[in-house]
């Protein structure tokens, strides 16, 4: 019913994987999972799963892992992560048939995803590739409490695969590997004075304009790797500095974001900023590798053409980087806009959630 909302005191923690994808995508939305809150969602998502008899199901922390073991020749991750960002009033989840939207924290990022992947852990017992199914915890904050980094620590061989999919929100298309990410912060030092006798100071801010000169020259590469075309950026982010009103500042400091194509190994990343930034002090305070598309491998073209051929590349940094470190080439695929993620009016298109599920119950039973 349009406008609908789930009935207060409901039973929010008995998940039914034989549901339909809109109303298991509801019943996720509306247990409350913010980072470092994801013990109840992870508890329901551990029970649904270990009544699926064909799966053999590892909880670590709240991470939850399962898995097929047929002896296919291949096997692939589908993996999504159960914490949201805060709630911004946006609880509890609110579905608009007439508009064909779900709204609701988590809709689009990335509880839709998540109940695309219960629903083929469910519906799909004999998959032609085996599956491993990876719902973690902590994706939203700093990446020390990183579920799949407490995964790859605890137990690597359950990532083990030749192909994954990260269900991020992509428009129900698939976006291929991801682009590093680094941030710097760029000093420019002074010398204070009476700001009524700037004369007898040097003025760390004003020092400032050639690095900004610098960032407003800048010309992003723009590689083509396996057929996509990434776009990199260099911005500054944030700037700071001054002691008092009346003070001549003697620092400031410019935080830069460099966004590199997954061609350049983070190594390589950095020495290019600091060249960049040449005859500055350059402190590094944030890296993270980008992720090589890896659509070459059999079982990510076999993907690629399930859903039709069309694949963008991914410019935002995403999980699929941990995949790649793992020599696992990974996509992002799944239900919703990720220009919406973390807004007060997040949503998923129900056709999305549909389409994910159809594609993927399609490329797993091999129809």
């Amino acid at each position: 019913m349009t406008g609908s909302t789930t009935p207060a005191g409901a039973a929010l923690d008995a998940l039914d994987l034989t549901t339909d994808v809109v109303t298991l995508t509801r019943s996720l939305v509306d247990i409350e999972s913010v980072s470092l809150d994801e013990a109840r969602i992870a508890d329901a998502v551990e029970a649904a799963l270990r009544a699926l008899p064909h799966l053999e199901v590892t909880r670590i922390g709240h991470n939850v892992v399962a898995r097929t073991d047929l002896g296919r020749g291949e096997r692939v991750v589908i993996a999504g992560h159960l914490d949201t960002v805060p709630v911004n009033g946006n609880l509890p989840s609110r579905l608009d048939e007439a508009a064909g939207l779900l709204h609701g924290l988590g809709t689009c990022d990335m509880k839709g995803g998540d109940a695309v992947i219960l629903r083929m852990a469910a519906s799909v017992p004999e998959p032609v590739r085996d599956v491993t199914y990876v719902f973690y915890e902590a994706e939203e904050i700093e990446a020390e409490h990183n579920g799949l980094r407490r995964l790859v620590e605890a137990r690597p061989d359950l990532l083990e695969a030749d192909f994954a999919i990260l269900m991020e929100p992509s428009n129900a298309a698939v976006e291929a590997g991801c682009q590093g990410t680094l941030r710097v912060e760029v000093r420019t030092r002074g010398e204070r004075a009476h700001s009524a006798r700037s004369w007898k100071g040097v003025n760390a801010i004003h020092g400032a304009a050639e690095v900004l000169a610098r960032l407003n020259a800048y010309q992003p590469r723009k590689p083509v790797i396996d057929g996509l075309e990434y776009h990199e950026g260099l911005n500054a982010v944030r700037i700071s500095g001054g002691v008092a009103g009346n003070v001549v500042p003697d620092e400031c400091v410019v935080t830069v974001n460099y966004r590199f194509a997954p061609d350049l190994s983070t190594q390589e990343a950095e020495a290019w900023v600091r060249e960049f930034f040449s005859g500055y002090d350059v402190t590094l305070t944030d890296l993270a590798p980008g992720a090589l598309p890896g659509l070459d491998r059999p079982a990510a073209a076999a993907f690629v053409e399930a859903i039709g051929g069309r694949v963008a590349p991914k410019f935002g940094w995403t999980d699929v980087a941990r995949f790649t470190d793992l020599g696992v080439p990974a996509v992002n695929y799944g239900p919703g806009d990720p220009l919406f993620a973390h807004k007060a009016d997040e949503h998923v298109p129900l056709a999305d959630l549909h389409r994910c599920e159809d594609v993927l119950r399609g490329w797993l039973s091999g129809e």
